[in-house]
């Protein structure tokens, strides 16, 4: 499958974004779909996932009531809200698909990233 994520950009602390990841595949409703990020200097690190069937969502503690997934499997695209912005959350954001249905989820496909920079 493949990934195309957009819709980073720059905010303002306090600010909100919301990245979109768009695939390709006639099964993308069949996909455990995510989102990581990876600051300058850091590993890149889990921020959110969504299931497919249910739908079940989880995330990192650092995101929790601030970001919300979703997906619109009509479009083949998962989203990531994005609200109260930190500086800390400055990164390169990437999705990335799961194309079994085990749990945790073998993330095999990964989109090419969307910046997403906050000033203070």
């Amino acid at each position: 499958v493949q990934l195309q994520a957009s819709g980073g950009g720059l905010v303002q602390a306090g600010g909100s974004l919301r990245p979109s990841c768009a695939a390709s595949g006639r099964t993308f409703s069949r996909y455990h779909m995510g989102w990581f990020r990876q600051a300058p200097g850091k590993d890149r690190e889990f921020v959110s996932v969504i299931g497919w069937g249910s739908g079940s969502t989880h995330y990192a503690d650092s995101v929790k009531g601030r970001f919300t997934i979703s997906r619109d499997n009509a479009k083949n695209t998962v989203y990531l809200q994005m609200n109260s912005l930190k500086p800390e959350d400055t990164a390169v954001y990437y999705c990335a698909a799961a194309e079994t249905p085990g749990w945790p989820p073998d993330f095999g496909s990964w989109g090419q990233g969307t910046q997403v920079t906050v000033s203070s």
